[in-house]
């Protein structure tokens, strides 16, 4: 059962969510030391916890900075995220393959950051089921951190995180949904602010995620490749799985200790600029339609889910409701496992929902439709057009848009630049996502009540919004 916290609603400018632990407190009390005061051009000493992958790409925005020290669990891996097709360094590549080279290296972060006391900020990349422990870590030893979306893996991690981060203002923290820094993003809040489409009551969100093996059974364990440290890549999941290649190093997003399924990936994405457009506070009612689970489908019973749930469904339709929201109730639909909204009455020919994803508002004068990361927004409706030229710029560009997401968190640590999406923003978007997985796991309806954090009308789901974790990895 998660820990109770309250909350200052998610109701006003940004939807922003601060949290504050009640009796029992959310962390061992931990005297976080300040960080070191940088200016513009000073470097920032960066370390980085999942090196290969994401967090290769990550770099390649970063090497102006010092990189410092770099964790992961596989090497081999990490060689391979710096390569081409062909087996060289891929030219966008060289400069973080001799960052790394410079850097020294870790198996597990907590060691790396114990032992150097020289980092200035920590960029996390791993499997989602490692964010929340590892940015504790890092925060509570006063280093800036940017964690890669989403923010946690339970809403319980997402109010903690909050907390801390509440706690120490002082401390820079960006959550890696780079549309959130895009300037196509940033017009479509603009135009949904300004009413250009009017009152907007429904919003439909979509993804061709999951591109990776899902809604299948638990594939039998077989020997790790030598170079993986499986133990520590398990690290906080306390389960006794062993390796099986379905699960690392990019599929673990499929599998519910490690991932949150495509609402975890992509719902920071597109239900960011909803989200952040309309301001609707946290949801009161989510219910998660979804293909079987596998396994066993005769096991749908709430109580045995913890253990028969391995895998998230194929596909998913979420239902969110905002009763709170300020302009009025709204509802919003998420869809995803290739699956697209119903065409609205009224809908052009010429327009197509584009299958790789977008969000679509619909609103008493028309619509808006843009693609996943809030890029080329189209209105629908006569007029529209117009009435968009007139709307001017409200919200601040990011220096680079969407590929300037990584060093807008370098330039706020140095003063020069406000952060794109702190805590205090992703913090409730998060949860946000979080509860549709909630609501999938107790295959029915739940009522959220925010200021709580509990779900009040089937007392088994508040189970699912936390975990049990692994002794010595422990949030």
């Amino acid at each position: 059962m998660t820990q109770r916290f309250t909350r200052r609603q998610a109701i006003g400018a940004g939807a922003s969510l601060a949290v504050t632990a009640v009796s029992g407190a959310a962390f061992a009390k931990v005297e976080t030391k300040r960080p070191r005061k940088l200016a513009a051009g000073d470097k920032v000493n960066l370390a980085v916890v999942g090196a290969g992958g994401k967090g290769a790409d990550n770099c390649t925005k970063l090497t102006s900075q010092n990189i410092v020290a770099i964790c992961d669990v596989d090497y081999d891996h990490v060689l391979g995220s710096l390569k081409n097709r062909k087996g060289d360094i891929a030219p966008d590549k060289q400069a973080v393959k001799d960052a790394y080279d410079k850097a020294e290296r870790f198996g597990d972060y907590r060691a790396m950051l114990d032992k150097r006391k020289d980092i200035d900020a920590v960029l996390i990349a791993t499997p989602d089921h490692h964010h929340a422990v590892a940015a504790r870590w890092a925060m509570e030893r006063g280093y800036h951190v940017y964690v890669q979306k989403p923010l946690t893996w339970s809403i319980d991690e997402g109010r903690k995180l909050g907390s801390l981060a509440e706690a120490n203002p002082k401390l820079i923290t960006q959550m890696g949904n780079q549309g959130h820094s895009g300037d196509d993003g940033r017009r479509v809040v603009e135009l949904i602010r300004a009413g250009v489409i009017g009152k907007v009551s429904e919003v439909h969100v979509w993804t061709n995620r999951p591109v990776w093996p899902q809604g299948v059974n638990k594939p039998p364990a077989q020997p790790a490749p030598p170079s993986l440290d499986w133990a520590t890549w398990l690290g906080p999941a306390n389960i006794d799985w062993g390796y099986a290649p379905e699960y690392a190093h990019f599929n673990w997003r499929g599998w519910t200790p490690f991932g949150s399924g495509a609402l975890g990936d992509m719902g920071a994405h597109l239900i960011d600029f909803p989200f952040w457009s309309l301001q609707p506070g946290l949801p009161t009612r989510v219910e998660t339609r979804h293909t079987r689970w596998p396994g066993n489908p005769s096991l749908w019973d709430t109580a045995k889910q913890p253990a028969v749930l391995t895998g998230y469904p194929e596909a998913t339709i979420a239902h969110y409701e905002f009763a709170n929201a300020p302009g009025g109730p709204m509802t919003m639909i998420w869809y995803d496992g290739g699956l697209e909204p119903p065409t609205p009455k009224g809908w052009p020919a010429k327009y197509k929902m584009t299958g790789d994803g977008g969000v679509l508002f619909v609103g008493s004068k028309g619509m808006l439709m843009h693609e996943t990361y809030g890029e080329k927004p189209v209105l629908i409706g006569e007029g529209l057009d117009q009435a968009a030229a007139a709307v001017p710029q409200s919200l601040p560009r990011i220096a680079g848009g969407m590929g300037g997401h990584e060093m807008n968190f370098i330039r706020a640590i140095q003063g020069v630049e406000k952060i794109s999406c702190p805590f205090e923003y992703a913090v409730p978007l998060n949860e946000t996502m979080n509860l549709g997985v909630v609501a999938m796991r107790a295959d029915q309806a739940i009522e959220w009540d925010g200021g709580a954090c509990k779900v009040t009308n089937v007392a088994a789901a508040n189970n699912a919004l936390g975990r049990e974790y692994r002794k010595g990895w422990e949030l």
